[in-house]
């Protein structure tokens, strides 16, 4: 039997709680602000833990100040943020999907975002802002492609699956060949952008990321009582009342929203959203989608990884996509060693 208890409000409200699940968010946001700081205080010029943390409370010197603020701070929320995100939308489209595989990575959202960056970088020579709306309109248009070619009575598991790879691998070859119509300065920029990066992030970046998030997370966690139910099958989910397709269609809707913004954001960062939920479940051990956990371990997953890419390298900085890169490859490999051998691929 798991450990849960039974929280009363004063107005006579009831809630239970998962205590190891409670334990697990508790333990990566503190884990998350932890390695924010210590990534701030990372640079040319290094700042101590407790120096950080008098200048976030407005201490510092003008030095710490005009470093911290407007040079590593916006940098660190983008990153929390865009983690965050593919954390959520991995552990939605991994429910909904009921599929360990269903990412936005292996669905190809992410590459369709990248097609509407690329177009724009490509084809118009776009400023930083029109990539962003190229990346959110290729990400949206991707995810609803998907959506109709997997729609057969409503939308299930393996099939979306299957449709979303089949999808990956044309979007991934547009992009192929989208590179090879661009002249030297726009394809160089354009595989910059396609490394996913947090390199030169400002305030800009930080605000409608943060404006869609706090829309986005309240409506998605208002919603998972029925997305919970849907992983018991269409069939009890209607006899308990639950709008199926409408809550799966809505919450499939904030995930390729909130994918695509973090794409628009940092660039196509790889494997978080594969990775996030599932070492959140390992960690919670609680049945269901995990969506809070998740979403704290997609946030200290990017984080951690940007001080690995600033630091683990000696002088070589790299982006951060590449160390998503070769640490979600080297899990994913583990992933499908371990469901083939329990059988269930």
């Amino acid at each position: 039997m798991r450990n849960t208890r039974t929280l009363r409000t004063p107005g006579g409200l009831s809630v239970r709680a998962d205590v190891r699940a409670l334990v697990v968010v508790v333990a990566l946001l503190l884990a998350a602000a932890a390695a924010s700081v210590v990534l701030i205080g990372t640079g040319d010029f290094p700042i101590s833990f407790g120096d950080v943390l008098r200048t976030l409370a407005g201490d510092g010197t003008a030095g710490q100040e005009f470093i911290v603020d407007e040079l590593r701070l916006p940098r660190v929320l983008v990153g929390l943020l865009v983690g965050a995100s593919l954390g959520l939308g991995g552990a939605l489209f991994q429910s909904i999907s009921r599929n360990p595989l269903g990412s936005p990575d292996v669905l190809g959202l992410s590459q369709g975002a990248t097609s509407g960056a690329l177009v724009v970088i490509v084809l118009m020579s776009g400023s930083a802002t029109q990539v962003t709306v190229g990346a959110l309109i290729g990400g949206l248009l991707t995810g609803l492609g998907i959506y109709l070619l997997a729609w057969k009575q409503g939308v299930h598991g393996y099939r979306l699956v299957l449709v979303g790879i089949g999808v990956s691998a044309i979007v991934t070859a547009v992009n192929g060949y989208l590179l090879t119509k661009a002249d030297l300065v726009d394809a160089t920029r354009a595989v910059v952008w396609m490394t996913g990066s947090l390199d030169g992030r400002d305030w800009s970046q930080v605000w409608p990321l943060l404006a869609l998030c706090a829309i986005l997370v309240p409506l998605v966690l208002a919603n998972a009582r029925g997305l919970r139910m849907t992983e018991m099958g269409d069939d009890v989910s209607y006899a308990l009342g639950v709008r199926v397709e409408r809550v799966r269609m809505l919450l499939m809707v904030s995930a390729v929203l909130l994918t695509a913004a973090a794409t628009a954001a940092a660039g196509p960062v790889s494997f978080v959203a594969l990775t996030a939920p599932q070492l959140a479940r390992r960690l919670t051990r609680s049945p269901g989608p995990n969506l809070v956990a998740s979403l704290n371990m997609g946030a200290t997953l990017l984080v951690t990884a940007d001080w690995a890419s600033q630091r683990a390298f000696g002088a070589d900085q790299l982006p951060v996509g590449v160390v998503t890169g070769v640490l979600g490859g080297v899990y994913l490999l583990w992933l499908l060693v371990t469901e083939r051998r329990a059988g269930r691929i």
